[in-house]
């Protein structure tokens, strides 16, 4: 079943149990994936549909980050979003997994990498974690094991 698919069962969910935030939130995420796939004109994959949740939660997160804390309406909204999209996102990748993984590239490069060789570590090592780590992780992580 489609991320799509599930998202719409779960806002009828909402509707019917008379969940009017978690239904708005539901919404709002069924329209950033259709959307997509109508500029796409084809069905998404499964890691552009996490892709989109992650750049929904990434986006009401910007929200919370630059919201004055006496607008306590629009910040209970930004949490309330994330909490339920959050649902429909994969679990991301710890620190030590990401670091075992980066191990692992450098590893198979030849188990020395300089930091003037990052993007040809990189460019083996980002299709391995695409949609399962934060890039800024990586980046900081790959960052660490060079120098």
């Amino acid at each position: 079943m489609s991320k799509i698919e599930t998202v719409r069962a779960a806002m009828m969910q909402a509707l019917k149990a008379g969940d009017k935030p978690r239904k708005e939130a539901l919404s709002l995420l069924l329209s950033a994936l259709k959307n997509k796939a109508i500029d796409k004109r084809e069905d998404l994959t499964e890691d552009e549909e996490n892709a989109i949740v992650y750049k929904e939660i990434k986006e009401a997160q910007e929200t919370l980050d630059t919201t004055p804390a006496d607008r306590t309406a629009i910040i209970a909204e930004a949490k309330g979003r994330m909490q339920v999209w959050a649902e429909f996102a994969p679990e991301r990748m710890g620190e030590d997994e990401v670091r075992a993984v980066v191990l692992e590239t450098v590893a198979e490069l030849g188990g020395s990498v300089t930091a003037q060789e990052k993007g040809k570590l990189m460019k083996v090592l980002m299709p391995k974690l695409k949609g399962k780590a934060e890039g800024g992780l990586v980046n900081r992580i790959v960052t660490e094991v060079l120098t």
